[in-house]
């Protein structure tokens, strides 16, 4: 009798050796980013201040639709891609829907979810640029907890600006960023200008999302060899995530000829009962 297959893992050597950027491919152009200072349209120059070179042309990239992922990144990935694309039976049940739905196990990572996809070229990107400190905030703690891992990697030093109501709500997400070497501030904090100003007009602010980002770029400026990640928002943040819609269509590919291996077994089940 045939058996249903749950999941579906592509061999290592199938993982995606280019990520897709898909405003490469778009007739109407995304209209171009300002620079807030000249009012001109942003350069990739005008980032490297804060982010790294190759993230900046990542960036801005509006021409090349494949963008080759390092070696070194695809070799970190292999310890937990290809992720599982799981078949939802349960759900389907519980819907009654003769719908098949899939959906793409990022949970399985060392940091559990899908936010080290982009910190390990990020970071990596630093490191191959003499970089040596990397700052970032974070909210909930999921891409300080990313961030974190991939700096101890490949041997840089991690400042992450918590929100400090998330800090103080969520001490084992703050003990994992720790765990791997990084250096947790509550946000707002005393350490930035941007920070003290919001304690002096709020000494009981519990902080935002904008404020630790204004607190972690402020640090990357100020602070030598020191640049400045993002989990999320960005093009090349969603360049990097590409991956995992990558994964998919393989996948998807594959669970396509099992079906149709296991109707063909079926029906050879169904001859040898008659």
């Amino acid at each position: 009798m045939a058996t249903k297959q749950k999941r579906f893992i592509l061999p290592e050597d199938e993982i995606p050796k280019y990520w897709y950027n898909i405003q490469a491919d778009m007739v109407n152009k995304p209209m171009p980013l300002l620079n807030p200072k000249t009012k001109q349209p942003l350069t990739a120059e005008d980032l490297f201040p804060i982010f790294s070179k190759e993230a900046s042309r990542q960036e801005l990239n509006m021409t090349d639709a494949w963008i080759e992922i390092p070696e070194e990144v695809r070799e970190l990935y292999k310890y937990y891609r290809s992720t599982p694309l799981v078949r939802a039976y349960g759900l389907e049940k519980a819907l009654g829907t003769p719908a098949h739905i899939y959906f793409k196990n990022e949970s399985v990572s060392p940091i559990g979810s899908h936010k080290i996809n982009s910190a390990l070229p990020q970071v990596y990107y630093c490191k191959q640029e003499g970089v040596t400190n990397v700052t970032t905030e974070t909210g909930a703690g999921q891409w300080g907890a990313a961030l974190s891992y991939a700096a101890k990697v490949f041997g840089i030093e991690a400042a992450v600006y918590q929100v400090k109501v998330s800090y103080e709500q969520k001490p084992y997400r703050k003990s994992i960023m720790q765990t791997f070497g990084a250096q947790v501030t509550p946000s707002p904090s005393m350490s930035t200008r941007a920070g003290k100003d919001i304690i002096t007009r709020d000494p009981n602010n519990q902080g935002s999302l904008g404020t630790a980002i204004s607190e972690a770029v402020e640090l990357a400026l100020t602070t030598p060899n020191c640049k400045y990640t993002l989990g999320s928002v960005l093009s090349h943040v969603s360049l990097h995530q590409t991956v995992i819609g990558l994964e998919a269509e393989k996948q998807m590919d594959m669970q396509e000829s099992i079906q149709i291996l296991l109707l063909a077994v079926s029906e050879v089940d169904q001859t040898l009962v008659v």
